[in-house]
């Protein structure tokens, strides 16, 4: 059945927790907040099969305790724990529709000016259901962003934390009052970085071209993903480098990858029209297999996926 809003229940600390009694008190929220990381994990539903499939929980899982780890947060679960809470979850719910997994660490005692280091760490797993835009034949328009990204030594991109993602949030308010769908954010260096919330990718005389870690990027699961489809199956030459502004409006093809952004073309940036204005081929073949993946169509990858309602699929 689809899920209700609000759910049944939301993981704390290793119980399954009823919705109605998953309270924090309110005068916790202003602290503990600066200190909160989180992740979007997606669960695909496939109703021909009758199967949810998470997708990489595992290594979805690592990059939070990494988050937790440069925040200087503790925490007794390891990844192992984290994906089979999130399982668990899931089945309680009795899930049966495209989903997000939304775990969340934050201080849950500390103050700014007295024991933040000495605080415990609480984590939170919730779920909520989402509508998957893999192939509907999205096509957005981008423009590049006032705002420069953030960078290592500020507050490292690398961290999937709260307070990062106001960056994004201002590149984002900004392009939507200019009537773009979506921001393009470069570094203090003009280099292209990313989208808000997504990873990019051009296509430039049939090589899928993405900027390096080392640009001021989240460490994105899908942009490893795509590059890895690309490389292994598809036959797409790939590069990892830096991205100049201007190599955006002469691109063949642009598309924003993530967990949330799925794959999504971008036709336009500042009002350049992309190639011929339509979702390009290397684009769609990209979005095709990788939702033959997530939706279980197509096992050369099942090792990303975990079935929820049978066996734990094996690691190829």
């Amino acid at each position: 059945m689809a899920i209700s809003r609000p759910g049944k229940y939301v993981w704390i600390d290793g119980e399954l927790v009823p919705w109605d009694q998953a309270t924090v008190h309110v005068t916790k929220l202003g602290w503990s907040t600066m200190g909160a990381v989180f992740e979007g994990i997606s669960a695909y539903w496939n109703p021909e099969q009758e199967q949810l499939y998470g997708l990489q929980f595992a290594e979805h899982y690592a990059r939070f305790l990494n988050s937790m780890k440069l925040m200087r947060m503790e925490t007794r679960f390891s990844v192992g724990d984290l994906v089979q809470a999130s399982i668990d979850l899931l089945r309680a719910e009795e899930v049966r529709e495209d989903v997000r997994v939304r775990p969340l660490a934050y201080h849950s005692e500390g103050t700014w000016f007295g024991t933040l280091l000495d605080s415990p760490t609480s984590i939170v797993i919730s779920v909520a259901p989402f509508t998957s835009g893999l192939g509907t034949g999205q096509r957005l328009r981008a423009c590049v962003s006032s705002w420069d990204r953030i960078s290592d030594n500020q507050l490292s991109p690398r961290i999937k934390c709260i307070s990062n993602y106001q960056n994004s949030r201002m590149a984002l308010i900004e392009a939507t009052l200019r009537g773009y769908d979506q921001p393009i954010i470069l570094n203090s260096q003009g280099k292209v970085t990313e989208g808000p919330a997504s990873c990019l990718f051009i296509v430039r005389n049939g090589v899928a071209i993405t900027p390096s870690i080392t640009s001021g990027i989240l460490e994105s699961i899908t942009r490893q993903s795509i590059l890895q489809i690309c490389r292994e199956v598809l036959g797409i030459p790939t590069q990892e480098r830096e991205i100049d502004r201007t190599e955006l409006y002469i691109a063949d093809e642009v598309f924003f990858c993530g967990t949330g952004a799925e794959i999504r073309s971008v036709v336009s940036v500042d009002d350049y029209v992309i190639g011929s204005g339509e979702i390009g081929p290397i684009t769609s073949a990209i979005e095709s297999y990788y939702h033959d993946i997530v939706r279980g169509r197509e096992n050369r990858y099942a090792h990303w996926r975990v079935a929820i309602y049978s066996r734990v699929e094996q690691t190829a």
